[in-house]
């Protein structure tokens, strides 16, 4: 989708510091960066479609949280643009995207995104984490768990999934993808802390600090309170609060039902590599910068029948970037998939965890 603006006091300010370079301002006339916005109106309902305010869980917080760090960090907002920027030039040098034939209306509106080539330079990516279990019996959480949380991350980052999609779906068959990121446990550390909750301010970071997180990817495993199940740090944030927090009973086999497969961890790892909700947190006017995932006018919740059809154009509610259950969450696309890849490239943002 393609659908974005930019107001002109963003721009303003985002490229006070190129008017100085003329360099620079060559090379923004050849990545388009028009579309690009930093600060979200995230509310906690923000679609109508939305029965959260009558659930006990309310999913991810990212985009709150995102919007809290952009006011306290004015340096932040040039360095996710920095960080697209470099992504949109990594992918527009490795391949060009071609619209579906038949494509619009109803039966889907996305574009077939060519994915990019396997020789990328890129290869195999493998993430190592370090799992920081922060509860007043850290032991609540078993190894087991843990891994099983692992081995969710990799199953989801490594099948189409295409099998699961509804009859229907037909448009999205050609969209589901392979991610070729791995993740491997570096360690798990277990702290007893009396603390009831944590809140989104980060409190748990400061206690319990991220172990190099330029190369491994921290998590955090803890009670967030108010019913939240879990936020993230977009690329381009302070390293001394980078990762992701997830509620414990998020785990597979926990007991925050429906979100107890896994699926929480698997949607803030989206957000950690470069990822946005997939109706960009702007109703049909925004975007999430993924040009074969459809335009929503909100966030879809539970298992919904196909199709569920919004902007004039069908939901890919099962997309793990959206807000359904665990269990009717099952792909990524090839847009998201270039998406991510790209900040591993040497000058990416998360470069050095991939040795480049």
């Amino acid at each position: 989708m393609k659908k974005l603006f930019l107001s002109m006091a963003a721009v303003a300010v985002l490229f006070t510091a190129c008017d100085e370079d003329k360099n620079e301002i060559v090379q923004e006339q050849e990545i388009d960066m028009s579309d690009f916005y930093v600060h979200t109106d995230f509310s906690e309902d923000l679609s109508s479609k939305s029965a959260s305010s009558k659930e006990k869980y309310k999913t991810c917080y990212s985009m709150a949280v995102l919007n809290k760090q952009l006011d306290a960090d004015p340096g932040l907002a040039k360095k996710m643009y920095d960080v697209e920027y470099h992504t949109r030039k990594f992918i527009t040098a490795k391949g060009k995207p071609g619209t579906k034939p038949g494509g619009g209306g109803s039966g889907g509106g996305d574009t077939d995104v060519d994915v990019l080539p396997i020789n990328d330079g890129l290869g195999t990516i493998n993430i190592p984490v370090y799992v920081h279990i922060v509860l007043p019996n850290a032991n609540d959480v078993s190894n087991s768990q843990v891994q099983a949380q692992m081995n969710v991350l990799n199953d989801d980052f490594n099948s189409t999934n295409a099998n699961q999609l509804p009859s229907g779906a037909t448009n999205f068959v050609n969209d589901a993808t392979i991610t070729d990121i791995n993740f491997s446990l570096a360690g798990t550390f277990r702290h007893n802390d009396s603390r009831s909750s944590w809140g989104t301010n980060n409190a748990i970071k400061s206690a319990y600090p991220p172990i190099t997180p330029d190369t491994h990817l921290n998590i955090w495993v803890c009670n967030i309170g108010g019913g939240i199940l879990g936020y993230a740090q977009f690329p381009g944030g302070n390293s001394s609060t980078d990762g992701i927090v997830l509620l414990n009973s998020t785990l597979p086999g926990g007991s925050a039902a429906p979100y107890n497969l896994g699926r929480t961890a698997t949607h803030e790892v989206g957000h950690y590599l470069n990822l946005r909700h997939i109706w960009g947190d702007g109703r049909c006017r925004q975007d999430d910068f993924v040009e074969d995932t459809p335009s929503s006018d909100g966030a879809n919740y539970g298992c919904p029948s196909y199709p569920t059809v919004n902007c004039k154009t069908t939901d890919m509610t099962m997309n793990y970037m959206d807000y359904t259950d665990d269990s009717c969450m099952y792909m990524f696309t090839d847009g998201q998939r270039n998406r991510m890849r790209a900040i591993f490239a040497s000058g990416g943002a998360r470069a050095s965890m991939a040795g480049n």
